[in-house]
């Protein structure tokens, strides 16, 4: 298959130049579902409610449920708003992520929110992972906490993807950002995707393991998404071209990046969130990754959540201390 990439790449690119500045930052379009969505699977588990904006998506006994873009995108930003099921959800996965594993089975790309349940007073956390042309072996995860509860209203989840990078961010918090490198070759996600939202049973392997199981007496899990954004360059899904590439006005509240002081609230996040980086995964790789930056003082605070995973050392089952999370984004200077 051959898309035209580099033209409206381009564009895109242009289009990205204006920075982020807290305050005064300009209001990408909002849609409604049916102007970007259509439902993937789950039958009546999908609910559009207020005007088509906000879309209810739940996992019962019988099935989860999902919708997917309507059009296929290469490159741009990415978002909506979501309020995550409450209570006990061990087991339990909603996800937010792009995609193109209908076209390329065998060798398909990802950029990947994931959002991992858990037991009834532990918390929701989050994971990112990225790949490419199927590269699953060379896992790109990271995990983090989170400093609000994510199912006591809503928040907003954003990708922002270039052919040089790819930011996510929360709340316009940006909390990783991917460089591409020449030896990540085609690791980095290169060929139109769509985006998707799901909610479906993990319990062989979302919450310790596998250890706590979905509990179908807490269904239905109910998540909500609102405020949907889709903001890129749209691919034509049967001639495999790209038929719009949206440079309006609007595209100025598009971030082209991480701005120096959204750096520091990035750096804040992940010294106080951050519990998993493949980076420093010792277990996984004995010598990390090549795009990876490693810090001493990241890989130390690393190993105090898992000696064997970070530290190769062997395991301790001394009492552990809990650390205090604050619920204000204020601590984390944003």
């Amino acid at each position: 298959m051959e898309v035209s990439y580099l033209p409206a790449g381009f564009l895109l690119i242009l289009s990205l130049f204006a920075v982020l500045v807290s305050g005064s930052r300009r209001t990408l379009p909002i849609i409604s579902f049916d102007e970007g969505y259509t439902q993937l699977f789950g039958d009546d588990n999908l609910v559009v409610h207020k005007d088509g904006k906000k879309v209810h998506l739940s996992l019962d006994e019988r099935t989860g449920s999902g919708f997917v873009s309507q059009d296929l995108y290469f490159h741009g930003y990415f978002s909506a708003s979501i309020k995550l099921p409450a209570d006990y959800t061990a087991g339990v996965v909603v996800a937010f992520y792009m995609s193109n594993g209908d076209i390329f089975q065998s060798n398909h790309d990802e950029i990947d929110f994931e959002f991992l349940g858990n037991i009834r007073g532990k918390d929701w956390r989050i994971q990112t992972n990225i790949y490419g042309n199927g590269s699953t072996s060379i896992g790109r995860e990271e995990r983090y906490s989170l400093w609000f509860d994510p199912s006591d209203d809503f928040h907003q989840y954003s990708i922002l993807w270039t052919d040089s990078q790819i930011t996510f961010y929360v709340d316009n918090v940006p909390i990783r950002e991917v460089k591409r490198t020449v030896s990540m070759g085609g690791d980095f996600p290169s060929k139109p995707m769509s985006l998707y939202a799901t909610i479906w049973d993990g319990s062989d392997w979302a919450t310790n393991g596998g250890k706590y199981r979905v509990n179908y007496k807490y269904a239905p899990y109910v998540t909500k998404f609102s405020d949907f954004v889709l903001h890129g360059c749209a691919v034509d899904p049967i001639e495999q071209h790209i038929s719009k590439c949206d440079i309006a006005e609007s595209s100025q509240a598009i971030p082209t990046g991480v701005t120096p002081l959204q750096r520091i609230k990035m750096d804040s996040f992940r010294t106080k969130y951050m519990t998993y980086s493949y980076c420093y995964d010792q277990a996984r790789y004995k010598v990390p990754p090549s795009e990876c930056v490693i810090n001493s003082q990241e890989a130390e605070r690393l190993k105090s959540f898992d000696p064997v995973t970070f530290g190769g050392g062997r395991r301790h089952h001394g009492k552990r201390h809990r650390r205090s999370r604050s619920r204000h984004p204020e601590d984390i200077s944003i």
